[in-house]
């Protein structure tokens, strides 16, 4: 058997760094809302450690646990639970990209009525009814000068829409 030349194997250093940034990124998912970790493909391990962590008060046990975590993560594709806790936090290109075709979608439908018939030629499976209302909903309250509650929805709905026609 072939022994590894000393220069090939990660230093002392770079396997501490590797297991920090591990350590982190095991606590970016435990900062995470339950809803939002579920929506992440994990171990059945290291999601019942990242849970059990938010129920620790002691610092050290949760330095430990933390730990733990990192050891755990060393089993599994980091890069591919990044993307995915990109994803669920917004902060993925696709997801700011989503975000402002939403945003100019309703701009557009707000300022435009012919907007409409375009978006429903594109997304053939919205319904209608609900965008018109929600649409004199938010340009009343616009109008109004009032808090944009409606535009809010509006959005919302744009965004799923938006999102269930990306899949």
């Amino acid at each position: 058997m072939e022994t590894p030349l000393p220069d090939q194997r990660p230093s002392k250093t770079q396997r501490k760094r590797a297991m920090s940034e591990l350590q982190s990124l095991g606590a970016e998912l435990a900062a995470l809302a339950p809803e939002q970790r579920a929506r992440i493909e994990l171990p059945d391990a290291l999601r019942d450690a990242i849970d059990h962590l938010g129920r620790i008060a002691s610092f050290e046990a949760r330095r430990r646990q933390m730990q733990y975590i990192g050891r755990l993560m060393r089993a599994v594709d980091a890069e591919a639970i990044r993307a995915a806790l990109g994803r669920v936090t917004g902060q993925s290109k696709e997801a700011v990209a989503l975000m402002h075709r939403c945003e100019r979608w309703r701009d557009r439908l707000l300022d435009d009525d012919a907007a409409l018939t375009e978006f429903l030629g594109e997304h053939p499976h919205a319904d209608a009814q609900q965008l018109r209302s929600a649409i004199r909903a938010a340009r009343r309250e616009r109008d109004a000068g009032e808090p944009p509650r409606h535009a809010r929805a509006l959005y919302r709905g744009l965004h799923e829409i938006l999102s269930g026609s990306a899949r």
